[in-house]
């Protein structure tokens, strides 16, 4: 087989395996998308128990309880729905799209704000909501990949669970609950933030649905008036562009924060001890034309060369000097001095107090194990003297704790006794019957075994000589 017959082989194989035209039924797909576009009847109540789940979830940070609210939530049927309207021209379901995704987001953040506002619940750590209140390059790549893979999942004529990944994956439902959050705690920088989240998902997963639709061939709406059909598809093409325009900005500027903060990082790791100094905490400013780093500082004055040297190291991460600000002289910025040794002597309080109640705990620890030890001791000594004030032939007494298994093939305990008796003496059958009674009543149990270690009888070998 020469080059040529293999690479159209390999060409054929490829396609066949790619080949989509088998697999889609994009006739019920379409029925399908417009069916979870409606919002009424039950779909209300499913959308404001999945936000109080969600807002529960988000409340006390538990992953799951934040998926299975996503998985309830009927929001991605709108978003689908609006791409579908952008692929096949049609304006009315564009803005029937619209409109429920509209009512649906208000009564996401007035539910959400509610339960906010009334919940005891405090956020003493609030991991997942700070998760949602700053989208970067991810979030964007997870929108529009989850949206490919939806539109796909909806299209094809046997269905699996790849929605209920998609429903997972983009998370239409979290951002909208930290809106709420934000509202009640009047915390508008949270509030900004994730309803931002929420546009750039919605975007993505809207343009995805688009670009699939499109590539699919899903038939387009058929207008008769020409002039009515080109006005139609320049509205279409207007909402596209609206749309598309701020995401783009959007993920532009994400990726560049998301690089900025990265070098940052990098640069601070790098060179945490600069001279006789040591950058203690910075702070990454990413508002304006151009972003800044405070860098504040603890130990001796920073000379001419240390300072040189870091501006080098910053510029290899693109950093200029007129971005690098020295905070040297603690008492004039946030973290001075006093703040910086109240919150040594604090760390150094939680610590000493965290290790005493470790000191605590393992003293307990010890004392149960001692008082176990304690009580599984046999006061082999005393008894041993106690019995060889009975019996004067016993020369030596042996307790040891033993186990052995009952009828029922249960484990039991027992205690085991040996006694040894001196030689030329024996301890017979009454006297150990009378001992093992004495013994079970002197160590108040009656699983005891008596052992008598009874020498033999010498006997003489030596015969009598004719």
């Amino acid at each position: 087989m020469n080059f040529k017959q293999l690479l159209k082989e390999t060409g054929q194989y490829f396609n066949q395996l790619v080949n989509l035209k088998e697999h889609i039924d994009t006739k019920a797909a379409a029925e399908n998308i417009l069916g979870g576009i409606r919002f009424s009847g039950p779909n209300v109540f499913i959308l404001f128990f999945a936000i109080i789940i969600a807002s529960l979830g988000l409340n006390v940070n538990s992953i799951p309880v934040i998926i299975g609210a996503m998985l309830i939530s009927p929001l991605m049927g709108p978003i689908i729905g609006f791409g579908l309207g952008l692929g096949t021209n049609d304006t009315e379901l564009v803005k029937e799209a619209l409109k429920n995704l509209l009512v649906m987001v208000v009564i996401s953040i007035l539910a959400s704000t509610l339960y906010f506002l009334l919940t005891p619940l405090s956020l003493e750590n609030p991991t997942e909501l700070l998760a949602r209140t700053n989208p970067n390059i991810y979030d964007v790549l997870i929108a529009l990949f989850g949206g490919l893979a939806g539109i796909l999942e909806i299209s094809r004529k046997e269905k699996g669970t790849v929605l209920s990944g998609v429903a997972i994956a983009t998370a239409l439902m979290p951002p909208l609950c930290t809106v709420g959050y934000g509202i009640a705690q009047q915390n508008w920088q949270y509030a900004l933030g994730a309803i931002y989240l929420f546009f750039i998902n919605s975007v993505f997963i809207a343009s995805a649905t688009f670009i699939m639709v499109k590539y699919l061939r899903y038939p387009s709406v058929e207008i008769s008036n020409d002039n009515k059909g080109r006005l139609r598809k320049a509205f279409i093409y207007i909402i596209l562009v609206v749309m598309l325009i701020p995401g783009i900005f959007s993920t532009i500027d994400i990726v560049r924060e998301n690089n900025i903060r990265r070098s940052a990082t990098k640069l601070i790791a790098n060179n945490k001890t600069i001279g006789k100094s040591y950058i203690y905490d910075y702070k990454l400013n990413l508002k304006g034309k151009q972003s800044t780093i405070d860098l504040y500082m603890a130990g001796e004055q920073l000379d001419k060369n240390a300072r040189e040297e870091f501006y080098r190291e910053a510029e290899l991460q693109g950093f200029s000097r007129e971005q690098l600000l020295f905070h040297e002289e603690a008492l004039t910025v946030a973290f001075n001095q006093e703040e910086l040794v109240k919150d040594i002597f604090r760390n150094n309080e939680e610590r000493l107090r965290q290790r005493e109640m470790q000191i605590d705990s393992l003293e307990n620890i010890l004392n149960t194990i001692q008082e176990k030890q304690d009580s599984l001791l046999l006061p082999t000594e005393q008894i041993t003297k106690e019995i060889i004030s009975q019996y004067s032939q016993i020369s030596n007494v042996t307790l040891a704790r033993g186990e052995y298994l009952k009828k029922d093939n249960s484990i039991a305990e027992q205690i085991v006794v040996i006694v040894k008796s001196k030689e030329n003496t024996q301890l017979n059958i009454d006297e150990q019957s009378r001992l093992s009674a004495w013994l079970k009543v002197r160590l108040k149990t009656e699983n005891l075994v008596l052992i008598a270690d009874n020498p033999k009888p010498q006997t003489n070998t030596n015969k009598k000589k004719k």
